[in-house]
């Protein structure tokens, strides 16, 4: 069974670098983005409309790449988490967690009997077909999933600590956007109170010796991040780097005509 060496790379303290996938699912994406240095792909299925068939042909697509296939499921409901793994995700981002409750509920998930309450399926997707013994599979598959929590509020902010303190949650996604709107200030990322709240996470983090990852709409913000501790970073998404980049060309030419 495969490994996981994003999730190796962020335990090791390194810093791992991807995109996130709100819209472009061509069979040629995976290939794209490993050719683009991006060592994983974070889908959104929360926001997108994407389909667990569409997610079992990227995975597949994935594999043999070295890229590793990352989601953000619709919401925090077992029946995703559960056909996800099984369909091969290598990791895991729950929408708004706020709590410790939940963070122990969603691990639960992605662990078997007697530490979890994942139901058994081998000898397919996520196991790559193959007949490995049930208990080194078991280990592999546990030890390979990234479960993150996806800090997008400001309860999640306030409970941050006792999330990152609950034993496989393997780190904490900055959800910035939504942060902003729950916090009363939308889009204004650099207020006060929205800075305070990625503090926040991120004393969390180092704290209980979690990684801590992002969403960077550019390349600005993504080395301020990245000084002040996250490690695991998505550089924008597949709709913001075409659009930014067409309209940068465009501009551009039409300044030279």
């Amino acid at each position: 069974m495969r490994g996981n060496p994003v999730k190796d790379k962020l335990a090791g303290g390194e810093f791992a670098f991807g995109t996130m996938i709100f819209e472009f699912l061509s069979p040629g994406l995976p290939a794209v983005l490993q050719a683009a240095g991006a060592e994983f792909a974070l889908y959104d299925m929360e926001h997108s409309g994407f389909t667990m068939d569409e997610m079992k042909a990227q995975f597949a697509y994935c594999r043999g790449l070295g890229l590793v296939p990352l989601v953000r499921p619709p919401a925090k409901e077992y029946q995703f988490a559960s056909r996800l793994l099984d369909l091969g995700a290598m990791g895991l981002m729950y929408p708004m967690v706020e709590s410790r409750e939940e963070a122990e509920r969603i691990v639960s998930w992605t662990r078997y009997p007697p530490r979890g309450v994942r139901g058994a399926m081998f000898g397919g997707a996520h196991d790559d077909y193959g007949s490995a013994d049930m208990k080194e599979t078991i280990a592999a598959a546990e030890a390979r999933t990234i479960v993150l929590a996806l800090i997008e509020t400001a309860a999640g902010v306030e409970h941050a600590d006792e999330i990152l303190a609950v034993p496989g949650i393997d780190g904490a996604h900055l959800g910035q956007a939504d942060l902003s709107i729950s916090m009363g200030v939308p889009g204004e990322i650099g207020h006060a109170k929205v800075q305070q709240g990625i503090d926040a996470l991120l004393a969390a983090c180092k704290k209980h010796r979690k990684f801590a990852g992002c969403l960077a709409p550019n390349l600005d913000v993504a080395r301020d991040w990245m000084g002040r501790g996250f490690r695991m970073i998505s550089y924008s998404y597949d709709i913001g780097l075409l659009r930014d980049s067409l309209a940068t060309g465009i501009a551009t030419l039409r300044e030279e005509t």
